[in-house]
C-alpha cells in the first residue's frame, strides 16, 4: 500500500487530474467585430447555463466583473450567517438589559442579507460557482493556451448546503428577534 498519507479521492502531487472537454471551457478572447463584449458575455452566459465543472475567462474585464460578483454574494452569505449567530447568542454573553441592542440590529441585518442574496444570487446560475485559486488544481486546466496572463476560473461548487445554512439562521434570528419586540412592546 503505497498511499498511506493520501486521503480518499484527492491526487496526490504525481498524479494529474484529467479534463475532458465537457468539463471546461474556455470563454477566448478573441475581438471578431464592434460586439465582441457582448459576445464575451454571451459565450460566459452560455457556459454557466451548460453547467461546465470549470469556466476559463480570459478577457480581463469581464472575469474581474464576474469575481467581483462572486465576492459579493459571498459576503452577503458569510454576513447573513455571522450576524444571525451573533444575534442568537449575544443573549448568553451580554446581560439581559444589554442584549436587544446587539441582538436587534445583528438579525435585522442577518435576515436584510439573506433577502438580499436570495433576490438577487439565488436564481442567478453565478452563484454556483467560485473563483478557484487553487494552483495544484489550475495546473491540469488547458492555461498554457490562453493570450491573457491573468484569466479568471470559475469552479463549480454545489451550494445547497450554505444556502440551506445562511437561511436557517436568518430565520431563527427572525424569530428571535420578534419574540424580543414582542416583549419589549407589548408585555
Amino acid at each position: 500500500m503505497a498511499a498511506w498519507g493520501r486521503r480518499r479521492g484527492v491526487p496526490t502531487n504525481r498524479e494529474r487530474i484529467a479534463l475532458t472537454s465537457a468539463e471546461c471551457y474556455i470563454v477566448h478572447e478573441i475581438y471578431n467585430g464592434e460586439s465582441a463584449q457582448e459576445q464575451f458575455e454571451y459565450k460566459l452566459e452560455q457556459a454557466l447555463e451548460a453547467q461546465y465543472k470549470y469556466i476559463v475567462i480570459e478577457p480581463t474585464r469581464i472575469g474581474d466583473e464576474t469575481a467581483r460578483w462572486i465576492t459579493v454574494g459571498n459576503c452577503l452569505h458569510k454576513t447573513a450567517v455571522l450576524a444571525g449567530i451573533s444575534c442568537l447568542l449575544t443573549p448568553l454573553a451580554l446581560p439581559a438589559e444589554y442584549t436587544r441592542y446587539i441582538s436587534l440590529p445583528a438579525g435585522a441585518l442577518s435576515l436584510a442579507c439573506a433577502a438580499l442574496y436570495g433576490i438577487s444570487w439565488q436564481f442567478d446560475p453565478c452563484c454556483k460557482y467560485q473563483v478557484e485559486y487553487d494552483t495544484f488544481k489550475l495546473s491540469s486546466l488547458p492555461l498554457h493556451t490562453l493570450t491573457s496572463s491573468t484569466p479568471v476560473v470559475l469552479v463549480r461548487k454545489d451550494d445547497i448546503h450554505r444556502k440551506r445554512l445562511h437561511n436557517t439562521v436568518a430565520l431563527a434570528a427572525l424569530v428571535y428577534c420578534i419574540k424580543k419586540i414582542y416583549e419589549l412592546y407589548f408585555v
